[in-house]
């Protein structure tokens, strides 16, 4: 087992946690800025209530990949160190969207690598289009992150683990969620 590995027993299986999460112990991070309803980030208890863009299941399946639908529709995992995060670190100045809506999510002045495998940010770019609510699904709680526009699955984020950012938070971002839009640059200058 690598070093800083850790076994977590969830439903009769043991899952052997990798890297970043195994470190991920302080997992109660909540979020100073305010969504557009006014709550806390942290508070959003049924995620379509307030949802701007509802689509059926079989309307997101025929505009997402299956990749991006397993991530965003069903709150799944990329895996980590792939394509999308190689572009990731390969991309420069811009903004980040929800693969979903579109909804402007991250901005590249806050990305970092946390060399965990998945894209990372210290703070949303656009706090009304990020919440987050409590995730029990490992057997443990994390704060998940959503867009608030579609309540697509981002990942999840992260507080206390000693990174050198101004907020000390890590959004875990799934890379398939995001679609990046590079700056434009000026012409005239």
């Amino acid at each position: 087992m690598k070093r800083g590995s850790r076994l977590i027993p969830l439903a009769g299986a043991l899952v052997i946690l990798v890297g970043c999460q195994a470190r991920d112990q302080e997992i109660t991070a909540t979020q100073s800025s305010e969504p557009s309803s006014g709550r806390p980030a942290g508070e959003l208890d049924n995620p379509n209530a307030e949802l701007k863009i509802v689509k059926t299941d079989a309307e997101w399946k025929n505009q997402l990949t299956p990749e991006q639908y397993h991530v965003l529709r069903q709150a799944g995992t990329e895996r980590p160190f792939g394509k999308t995060y190689e572009e990731f670190n390969q991309q420069g100045m811009g903004a980040y969207s929800c693969a979903g809506c579109g909804a402007e999510l991250f901005s590249s002045n806050e990305k970092f690598d946390s060399h965990c495998g998945w894209p990372s940010f210290y703070d949303p770019a656009n706090a009304r289009n990020v919440v987050t609510r409590d995730d029990f699904s490992l057997g443990t709680v994390r704060t998940e992150v959503l867009c608030a526009q579609c309540g697509g699955h981002l990942g999840h984020v992260f507080k206390g683990e000693g990174y050198k950012t101004p907020t000390d938070l890590r959004y875990c971002i799934n890379g398939v969620a995001l679609k990046f839009e590079p700056a434009v640059k000026d012409a005239s200058k």
